[in-house]
């Protein structure tokens, strides 16, 4: 099975910038959108039926603001069930997760909160984070596996982004947001790219301001974290950094069938 992460930064400029020949090309069995900013009534019919005859099954979680956050899956491979949020309204009034329940294990597809430029936000993106360690506590205990994946906004180690030691005081490498990277991790998480390429540097995000992208100037941000005992069925994280249509790229995990080697 193969399930792609892509924040789009805004569906409908997505889609006119690509992203749907893209994804008929090779479509992967979950794709899993973050930043959609758009209800699917507003989509183009034409775009919309193109992907449906993909993706049977389409699954939106929009902000209640008009044009803010939204999350989308878009999957080939029927859940046994599936929600919107993590149980806080403060929280899921922003459209931030999608999850999936399947057989072998829970699938979330996450749009964590942005700090924001005077770090006003810092607070309300670490209750976040501890409010979603929280259900997933809860789905271990119950012997769930989990894969949580989408943009984390946050880089975890010095490796994970251009400029480590120019960023220490910006949001997305505060200390207290990347403590919380070690928690999950902690908490029987695997970064299962970080697992796979340890020394590997390769970014997913690149500002838009002074041809950062071009330049090799990026984050690593957007993450498959996967439960411990699931990663042994982690065949490949695949950044695509070849991709345009966002500020962001796709990020691919490849996993065996359940039984398979």
């Amino acid at each position: 099975m193969r399930i792609t992460t892509w924040n789009v930064n805004g569906l409908r400029a997505a889609l006119k910038k690509g992203l749907l020949e893209w994804v008929e090309d090779d479509p992967p069995e979950a794709l899993c959108l973050q930043e959609v900013r758009a209800r699917p009534e507003q989509l183009d019919e034409g775009a919309l039926q193109r992907l449906s005859e993909i993706y049977p099954s389409i699954i939106w979680n929009p902000a209640e603001r008009a044009g803010y956050s939204g999350v989308a899956v878009f999957t080939n491979q029927p859940a046994l069930e599936t929600g919107a949020g993590i149980g806080a309204p403060r929280f899921d009034s922003e459209g931030r997760v999608i999850w999936l329940r399947y057989p072998g294990f829970t699938l979330f597809n996450i749009y964590f909160p942005n700090g924001g430029r005077a770090l006003e936000r810092v607070p309300f993106k670490l209750d976040f984070y501890a409010h979603l360690l929280e259900v997933c506590d809860d789905l271990h205990a119950k012997g769930q596996q989990i894969i949580l994946t989408g943009d984390f906004n946050t880089a975890h180690r010095e490796i994970d982004l251009k400029n480590p030691k120019a960023n220490e005081n910006n949001t997305g490498f505060l200390p207290e947001e990347r403590v919380w990277i070690d928690r999950y991790l902690d908490k029987g998480f695997v970064d299962s790219y970080r697992a796979l390429y340890p020394d590997r540097i390769q970014y997913t995000w690149w500002t838009f301001i002074a041809n950062a992208r071009s330049r090799g100037i990026g984050w690593r941000i957007d993450y498959f974290l996967v439960s411990k005992t699931l990663h042994e069925r982690v065949e490949d994280v695949v950044i695509m950094d070849g991709v345009m249509g966002s500020d962001h790229c796709p990020v691919m995990l490849k996993m065996s069938e359940d039984g398979e080697s």
